[in-house]
C-alpha cells in the first residue's frame, strides 16, 4: 500500500452528556492539501480533531488514514503519522524547552532509547523553524503563552510526520508570528487539517474549507467559492464587504459592525437630505 496521506472521515457523531456536539460528519483531505474548518464557538471544530488524533472516541463514525482504521492502530504508530497541535498544552513538571520538542521524537523510539545526535539536531532545527533556537535551556514554564505555543508547534515539527492536526494553533501569537507560522507549515508541504478561528487566515492558507454550524457542515469548497457575504451572515450573523486583495489574489473580509454601518448610513440620509433642502 502507497504510504500516503489522505484522510476520510465518515459518518462521525459525538456527544457528551446526552447532547450531540457533532453530527454526521463527512470531510477528506488529500494528501498535500491544507484543509481548514471554520465555524462559531462552540460549534464543533476542536471536537472534530480531538475524535481524529483519539482524544475523544466517537459515538458513531469511522476515521480513515490511507484505507487504514486509525482508531484500530496503536497510539504511538498513529504519532508517527499524525502531528497535532491543540488548543491545550498544560504541562505538569517543569522541563527545558529543549525537552519538550525532543518529545516529538519519541514515537521513532523504542522504551529505553536515549536521543542521538540526529535527534538532537531536528529538536534544534525545529526550535530554529519557529525562532525559539535562543530559548532551548529556558524552562518552559517560564515563557508566555504565546512562546509556549510555538515551542508545542516545533515538538509537532520534530515529530517529522507528512500530516499535521492543528486546532486554532496560533490563538495565543501576535499577528506577525500567526502570519510566519502558517507560512512555515505551508512551506512544509505536508497535509493538513486545521481549525481556524480567523476567516482571512482561512482564506489565505487553505485550498479548502469545511464550514460548521451547530455541529454540522453546512458548506465546503474553495475559500473563493464559499466564502461569501451571506454565508458568512448566515453562520455567524455578522456583515461583511469581501474582495480580493489585489497583491496576495486571495479573498479579503472586511467585518462591518452594525453601529458603523448604522452611522454610515445615517451620514447618507443627512447628505441626501441637505442636497434636497438646497
Amino acid at each position: 500500500m502507497k504510504d500516503n496521506m489522505d484522510l476520510s472521515i465518515q459518518e462521525l457523531d459525538f456527544s457528551f452528556e446526552k447532547r450531540k456536539i457533532i453530527e454526521d460528519i463527512e470531510l477528506n483531505v488529500k494528501e498535500g492539501e491544507f484543509v481548514g474548518i471554520i465555524g462559531p464557538n462552540g460549534s464543533g471544530k476542536s471536537t472534530i480533531l480531538k475524535n481524529v488524533y483519539r482524544s475523544l472516541e466517537p459515538e458513531k463514525g469511522t476515521v480513515f488514514l490511507n484505507g487504514e482504521e486509525l482508531g484500530k492502530i496503536s497510539y504511538k504508530e498513529m504519532a508517527r503519522k499524525l502531528g497535532v497541535v491543540g488548543q491545550e498544552n498544560y504541562v505538569p513538571f517543569d522541563f527545558k524547552v529543549e525537552d519538550i520538542v525532543a518529545m516529538g521524537r519519541s514515537p521513532h523510539k523504542k522504551l529505553f532509547d536515549t536521543d542521538t545526535n540526529e535527534d538532537k539536531k531536528i529538536v534544534m532545527d525545529s526550535l530554529k523553524k519557529i525562532g525559539m533556537e535562543d530559548t532551548a535551556k529556558r524552562s518552559y514554564q517560564h515563557l508566555s503563552g504565546g512562546e509556549k505555543q510555538r515551542v508545542i508547534i516545533a515538538r509537532a515539527l520534530a515529530q517529522q510526520t507528512k500530516f499535521l492536526i492543528l486546532d486554532e494553533p496560533t490563538n495565543h501569537l501576535d499577528i506577525g508570528y500567526q502570519l510566519s507560522t502558517f507560512d512555515l507549515i505551508k512551506r512544509l508541504g505536508v497535509t493538513v487539517l486545521a481549525a481556524i478561528h480567523d476567516l482571512n487566515i482561512a482564506a489565505m492558507y487553505c485550498d479548502r474549507i469545511y464550514v460548521l454550524k451547530d455541529g454540522k457542515m453546512i458548506a465546503n469548497g474553495k475559500p473563493e467559492k464559499i466564502l461569501t457575504a451571506e454565508l458568512i451572515w448566515k453562520v455567524y450573523g455578522v456583515k461583511t464587504d469581501i474582495m480580493i486583495h489585489p497583491k496576495t489574489g486571495k479573498i479579503n473580509i472586511t467585518y462591518l459592525p452594525e453601529c458603523i454601518v448604522q452611522e454610515h448610513e445615517q451620514q447618507v440620509r443627512d447628505t441626501h437630505k441637505g442636497e434636497a433642502d438646497e
